[in-house]
């Protein structure tokens, strides 16, 4: 893939995402914003209902006055029946007696009165007085009656208007307000915890007239409504009003089996996407290396299978005198390449048992001591051909491990061999053994041209060489110290990297030591 074409590619799944996102983040926004609205409204409902409540438990008062003919609350309440009881009077004139009967019934638009007298001049007229009694009380039961009616027809809306004369905190009970209250929220299922009050705004000027003590006016989140709008001259401002100090993380709570599953989805695309991103451009640097791997390989075989066959030609075509001398130095290129073609072959087949994971250690106990001094006994005679120099500092105490002598032995012959590519004009490398604690160690250093400290944890990637620009002095295919790192893991060792650019490098191999 072309670089243009990959800029391009991520270009446009930024721009899908990117879109995506907004338009999660829109629906995210609408339902939050429809959920605080359904909440608004249940609490506007309950608001509404409350005072209506209040309305119909004023105008029940009202017709409980009216039936009473008194109005509660009032200093000066209004009579109750009036007098149904006869009143006799005797004026001193002889036989004469007079009865006297009334009723009166007082309401605020007027009084209700009925009288009957009953007068006899002596005792000879007793029977017509027992007669007249007689039609007293039919017409006295006529009088109930007439009373009750009066009462049924009476207009139970001026005692409302008196009522609502009275200040708000004596039109409202607030034991009952509460019970309203917690009726309308239990009914909307909003069991949240809340504060409520009564205010007045006569002129302009807010007070709090009843509720709880701690009610903030400065809540942004406070529902009113208006209380007893039905009023003879009109609402006056006196609001009721509530807000609940949770709302936010109830309503969030509440769009949370929405908001929460496209949150994570989202997470995840984006997650996905920078996942994408980034293997494709490991892919794209993984394709660079192994095209760098190719170069490189083609050019070390293709080295000494030049080699062999110009030599073999010599043989064959008898270019050359076939004396002894001659076939000897001929057949030792001929064997000399053969080995280091061998060699680079034996390289690619190892890395491919390693990925395979058909590699099995022979695991037994030896001595690093030994096996480094034997390594640097071997490897000194290509360092002093540089007129370079080997030095061993042989410290640790007890060396003995448990290992694969054949692996580990490669592995110290790798780096000593890296540090001769790698040197300056004239290599000197230094090999350390020492007891750290329960491990060994082995420390491998030279005066080469180091590695740049970016670079430190790349080394050991499988066909990753360090860049060098447009120079290429040293060839390999970045091999090497991808087997070291395998073969020092599979060992549950550990390998650090000392390094600077033109400071030299130093490798430590760290291996479990073995006490007894």
């Amino acid at each position: 893939m072309s670089r243009k074409m990959l800029i391009s590619l991520i270009v446009l799944m930024a721009i899908v995402l990117s879109g995506l996102i907004l338009v999660q983040t829109s629906m995210i926004k609408s339902a939050s914003d429809i959920r605080e609205e359904q909440f608004d409204q249940l609490v506007r409902n309950v608001l509404v209902f409350v005072a209506d409540q209040l309305e119909q438990e004023e105008e029940r008062l009202a017709r409980i006055s009216a039936q009473r003919g008194e109005l509660p609350g009032f200093d000066n309440p209004i009579e109750g029946f009036g007098n149904v009881f006869p009143r006799g009077s005797y004026d001193g004139t002889p036989g004469m007696m007079s009865l006297s009967f009334s009723y009166s019934q007082q309401g605020p638009t007027g009084i209700y009165k009925e009288e009957l007298k009953i007068s006899a001049l002596d005792t000879s007229q007793t029977k017509s007085l027992i007669g007249g009694l007689k039609g007293f009380m039919e017409q006295s039961m006529e009088q109930q009656e007439r009373r009750k009616q009066w009462l049924r027809n009476t207009d139970w809306k001026s005692y409302k208007i008196l009522l609502e004369d009275r200040p708000i905190e004596r039109r409202i009970d607030s034991t009952r307000l509460v019970q309203f209250l917690e009726t309308g929220l239990k009914a909307t299922e909003i069991n949240l915890p809340y504060k409520f009050s009564i205010t007045n705004s006569n002129l302009g000027r807010q007070s709090v007239i009843m509720g709880d003590k701690d009610f903030d006016l400065r809540n942004s989140d406070i529902s009113s409504q208006t209380l007893f709008q039905n009023d003879y001259d009109g609402p006056k401002p006196n609001y009721l009003n509530i807000y609940f100090p949770h709302r936010k993380r109830y309503l969030l709570k509440q769009t949370g089996l929405t908001i929460i599953p496209t949150i994570i989805l989202t997470g995840l695309l984006i997650a996905i996407f920078a996942y994408a991103i980034m293997v494709i451009f490991r892919q794209k640097k993984l394709s660079m290396v192994k095209n760098d791997f190719i170069n490189n390989m083609t050019h070390e075989l293709k080295t000494p299978i030049s080699t062999i066959s110009l030599a073999s030609q010599m043989l064959q075509d008898g270019s050359i005198s076939n004396t002894p001398t001659t076939i000897e130095h001929v057949s030792k290129v001929i064997n000399q390449e053969s080995k280091r073609l061998s060699f680079q072959v034996e390289k690619v087949l190892q890395m491919a048992v390693f990925n395979e994971g058909r590699l099995k250690l022979k695991m037994k106990d030896f001595d690093i001591n030994k096996m480094v001094g034997t390594v640097a006994a071997n490897f000194e005679l290509r360092v002093k051909n540089k007129n370079g120099t080997l030095t061993t500092e042989i410290k640790a105490e007890n060396a003995i491990v448990k290992g694969d002598e054949v692996h580990i032995t490669n592995v110290i012959f790798n780096l000593l061999d890296n540090a001769m590519k790698y040197s300056k004009d004239v290599p000197h490398i230094k090999v350390t053994t020492e007891s750290r604690k329960d491990q060994v160690m082995i420390s491998v250093e030279d005066n080469g041209i180091g590695i740049a400290k970016e670079h430190h944890n790349q080394i050991f990637d499988r066909f990753f060489r360090v860049p060098t620009g447009n120079v290429h002095d040293v060839k390999g295919f970045g091999l090497g110290l991808s087997y070291v790192k395998k073969i020092v893991d599979l060992h549950n060792g550990l390998i650090k990297v000392e390094s600077a650019i033109n400071k030299g490098t130093k490798f430590k191999l760290y291996f479990p030591q073995i006490n007894y």
